[in-house]
């Protein structure tokens, strides 16, 4: 049974050369097309947002992973999200690449453990089979 836990509200005037604004204030941002492809300096995009928000999921879900196992992730477990924003035809996609590195554990446990954060993190089950998602542990990629 589906039960809902938090929903997060935000609005958008101006698309990428414009403003976004979540509902509680804490994200007031001015949004810009990505500097290198022509857009201004000092603001963000959606892709950073998205890499942002997937990388402190995915991170959680880490955490959720170790506790259930009775484990505790090293203070300085880092979890880097790559977002690539791609033209395919008329359309355009994204993709997404998470490097973690949890410090103290073995290359094996490491690799379970990101696999198994995978499967839960609410980012990679909403955009499984929708995009492609990388997965690495200390910058080498490991199968899904």
């Amino acid at each position: 049974m589906k039960k809902n836990l938090y929903t997060a509200d935000a609005s958008a005037v101006g698309g990428r050369s414009g403003h976004v604004r979540s509902a509680t204030g804490i994200i007031d941002l001015d949004m810009s097309v990505p500097e290198g492809l022509g857009g201004k300096k000092n603001a963000t995009n959606p892709e950073e947002l998205f890499a942002a928000g997937y990388a402190s999921c995915f991170q959680q879900a880490l955490l959720v992973i170790a506790q259930r196992a009775g484990d505790k992730l090293d203070a300085e477990t880092t979890v880097q999200c790559s977002v690539t924003l791609f033209q395919e035809g008329e359309g355009y996609g994204l993709s997404a690449v998470l490097d973690v590195d949890l410090k103290s554990f073995d290359q094996a446990k490491t690799i379970d453990m990101v696999r198994k954060a995978h499967e839960i993190c609410p980012y990679s089950v909403g955009t499984r089979g929708n995009m492609e998602v990388e997965l690495k542990v200390k910058g080498e990629a490991i199968p899904v």
